[in-house]
């Protein structure tokens, strides 16, 4: 197995739609956009062994763990907010599912969904920038399937450990306390506001970054390419004089998030080319 550039972790879901389902989840969403940003992209998922990966993922190393089900969610928008219901969950990722090459990954990204990762991962890998976008631990769900959001408990004893946390108001809407209290124990705290861009956290500042105008056709996952091209372009910056900077890491964001949504499910994440011809006609 090549050494991936990029490493997602989570479940590769079955969202379901009018006539099927589609494949969805922080891993589809966020490796795409680290492949088509032009790191090498890797999942490591708990999915069902007849879930038949998309032809979305080809040129991304998938490593699966069995599972009695894959992750299946029911996605509903009213006037822009999303309520889900979920009827299937995959089986637990825990760190014996990562080969012990990739722990030296240099960019990781945990993206739960339904708790299905251990949160023990965040030690996995010392020596890598590592992001996680939290709202499957935020997530609780009823008898029906009705997903809720509450507070993180594990969040204290994670947060110190990450390079970046990404998450979206939809997040805290079960906790809107949490941004002070995450901001004081994250090294950066990114908070995504949909079409109205996004606020950073960092070093006692807090700035808001608006977004590219976008004609919008589907939102999901949105947030997880955000997350995906925050991480890749924070690592770039670090290259710099200045070091890591991630209010410019927010805005190349900002511009690779809004083109997502201009097409169904993550067919319309943009290339590289896309996004700098972008910043190229903006300046």
């Amino acid at each position: 197995m090549t050494l991936p550039e990029y490493l997602v972790i989570g479940t590769i879901t079955k969202d379901l739609v009018s006539d099927g389902f589609s494949i969805g989840g922080t891993v589809t969403f966020a490796a795409i956009t680290a492949r088509n940003l032009g790191r090498r992209a890797a999942i490591v998922t708990s999915a069902a062994a007849d879930l038949a990966l998309p032809e979305l993922l080809a040129g991304i190393q998938v490593i699966r763990v069995p599972s009695q089900a894959t992750t299946t969610f029911r996605n509903v928008y009213v006037n822009g907010t999303r309520q889900q219901y979920i009827s299937a969950v995959c089986d637990p990722i825990g760190p014996e599912a990562v080969p012990a090459a990739w722990r030296q990954v240099p960019l990781v990204h945990l993206g739960p969904l339904a708790r299905e990762i251990d949160e023990s991962l965040v030690h996995l890998f010392p020596a890598s920038r590592v992001v996680a976008t939290p709202q499957g631990w935020f997530r609780s769900w009823d008898e029906t399937g009705r997903v809720s959001l509450g507070g993180w408990p594990g969040a204290e004893r994670l947060l110190p450990h990450l390079s970046a946390l990404v998450l979206s108001d939809e997040d805290i809407c079960g906790d809107p306390t949490c941004i002070e209290r995450f901001a004081a124990m994250a090294r950066t705290l990114v908070v995504t506001h949909g079409p109205r861009g996004a606020s950073v956290y960092h070093a006692g500042q807090v700035r808001h970054f608006p977004t590219r105008p976008a004609r919008e056709v589907d939102l999901t996952g949105a947030g997880d390419v955000f997350a995906a091209a925050f991480l890749i372009r924070l690592d770039e910056t670090a290259a710099s004089p200045g070091g890591e900077d991630p209010w410019e890491a927010a805005r190349f964001a900002n511009v690779v998030g809004s083109f997502s949504v201009e097409g169904p499910g993550p067919s319309a994440i943009p290339s590289r080319a896309q996004v700098e011809a972008y910043l190229e006609q903006m300046r």
